[in-house]
């Protein structure tokens, strides 16, 4: 402790005899530093397509984001679906940062994952629209805690509650802590790989 006193002690000595003999106080901040992600002589990042392509061979499952706000049902396709954790459970997915139903989802606080079957992938097109009706003929109920919509003909679904939002890039990564889920038959799952859709096979 005496000697940080000591060291405040000389600082507030330094500044009166600063003070005394006319010289400023104040200093100027250096310049901000350029950031870059890479040096002139390093790779560049990689090509958007061909990011696309090689991330393609990951296959994946489909599902449909929902939630209920003062306007009615939003929705919207999404294939960047996960588990998060166990305890406590938390689901965790990906949406554009230009996503226009991402605002929606948002102020209700709440959403609901509809696991997409292997006949479904007609729905999912529907959803991946931006700017339609999604909802537009298609039949849903509440989810029975938040109210979100809950697709009747989804093999399962997951009801949350938002919890925390991550930027990660172009995207934010939405993690909802669940607060009911069931499954509603025994469907195949909807898969996505290399931008086609297709089904398991056990």
């Amino acid at each position: 402790m005496g000697g940080v006193m000591g060291h405040a002690g000389m600082a507030a000595t330094a500044v009166r005899h600063l003070r005394a003999a006319g010289s400023p106080t104040a200093v100027e901040p250096l310049p901000r530093p350029v950031l870059r992600a890479v040096r002139a002589d390093e790779r560049p990042p990689v090509d958007p397509a061909e990011f696309r392509r090689v991330l393609g061979h990951f296959a994946s499952g489909v599902t449909i984001v929902t939630a209920l706000d003062a306007d009615g049902p939003v929705g919207f396709a999404c294939q960047s679906f996960a588990s998060l954790s166990l305890d406590p459970p938390l689901v965790a997915f990906m949406v554009a940062r230009t996503s226009t139903t991402w605002p929606r989802i948002a102020a209700a606080g709440t959403f609901c994952v509809n696991v997409l079957g292997a006949g479904q992938a007609g729905l999912c097109r529907a959803f991946a629209v931006s700017g339609a009706d999604k909802f537009a003929g298609v039949a849903w109920t509440p989810a029975p805690v938040t109210g979100s919509p809950l697709l009747p003909s989804a093999p399962a679904w997951i009801d949350c509650t938002i919890t925390t939002v991550h930027t990660g890039g172009d995207h934010l990564i939405v993690v909802g802590r669940v607060e009911s889920l069931d499954t509603t038959n025994e469907d195949a799952p909807l898969l996505f790989h290399r931008g086609n859709f297709g089904h398991f096979t056990p």
